[in-house]
């Protein structure tokens, strides 16, 4: 996300070289979803220009491959995720979790597949598993049976919070995509580790945004009270004010809990003149 568009010349100074749009970014936020890697696993040199652009505490919340998660869908993947586990060592402390993001499709079924998988997985990262598929909020055995599998190699729960976004129909072109695409699944707020995530998506409009998040205000602010350090990623369909919305965010999570530290204060996104 942090070479979104967007962004540049607007939250990021532009022009900035690629090996430095991170390091801005990080400015902004303290952590980040690892989207790309779910297309393709990156170049460990890459990983590596990831790793000198961050402090050893921010965090990465890492896509496992689409070719490990959609289309082996978790069987016969060591190669695959032999290669992936070697390609985003060099984030060392910085990868947070490793996140398992699997399709629709896959079912209460199919918990045993996903079971065997998370009790191979190295014991040196921690894990993260969301699903799509709607048995696992509408039915209490499907509910307590994953989170069996989950707690038996203490990986975490993500939900993906899109109830603000279903609430009303679109009123943009960003937001009648996200309807097509995104899924529309009950709120979950039930942290299983001592290290929570949780995706929120809003609408375009800043205001809709912050209305629907208020909720999850009180629920992180349990879980820091609770000794937990979660993990919260702000989007919007068009993630045009995405930074300035998680800063947001934290303020407000800040205002019930003011010890929490503050973020860093973002570089300027003009380059400094003397004029």
């Amino acid at each position: 996300m942090w070479t979104h568009a967007p962004w540049q010349g607007r939250f990021l100074p532009h022009p900035l070289p690629p090996g430095e749009r991170l390091r801005s970014y990080a400015t902004w936020c303290n952590a980040v979803e690892g989207n790309t890697t779910f297309y393709a696993t990156p170049a460990r040199s890459t990983v590596e220009s990831w790793a000198r652009q961050t402090t050893p505490d921010f965090r990465f919340v890492v896509k496992l491959p689409k070719s490990i998660t959609h289309e082996r869908r978790l069987t016969g993947v060591e190669e695959e995720l032999r290669s992936f586990l070697d390609a985003i060592e060099p984030l060392g402390p910085r990868a947070h979790a490793l996140w398992v993001q699997l399709p629709g499709s896959f079912a209460p079924t199919d918990l045993g597949t996903l079971a065997a998988f998370l009790r191979r997985l190295p014991r040196s990262h921690r894990y993260a598993v969301e699903v799509r598929h709607r048995a696992f909020f509408d039915d209490a055995r499907s509910v307590g049976l994953l989170e069996r599998v989950l707690a038996g190699v203490d990986a975490e729960w993500v939900p993906f919070d899109t109830t603000t976004l279903f609430q009303s129909p679109p009123t943009s072109d960003a937001e009648r995509d996200a309807w097509t695409k995104k899924p529309r699944v009950p709120r979950r707020s039930v942290a299983l580790t001592d290290r929570p995530i949780v995706r929120y998506l809003g609408r375009d409009a800043a205001e809709r945004t912050i209305e629907g998040w208020r909720q999850w205000i009180g629920t992180v602010a349990e879980w820091l009270r609770e000794g937990r350090s979660p993990t919260v990623f702000i989007h919007t369909p068009d993630n045009a004010d995405a930074p300035m919305l998680a800063r947001r965010f934290h303020d407000d999570v800040r205002a019930v809990l003011p010890e929490v530290d503050p973020l860093p204060e973002p570089v300027a996104a003009d380059p400094l003149t003397l004029f």
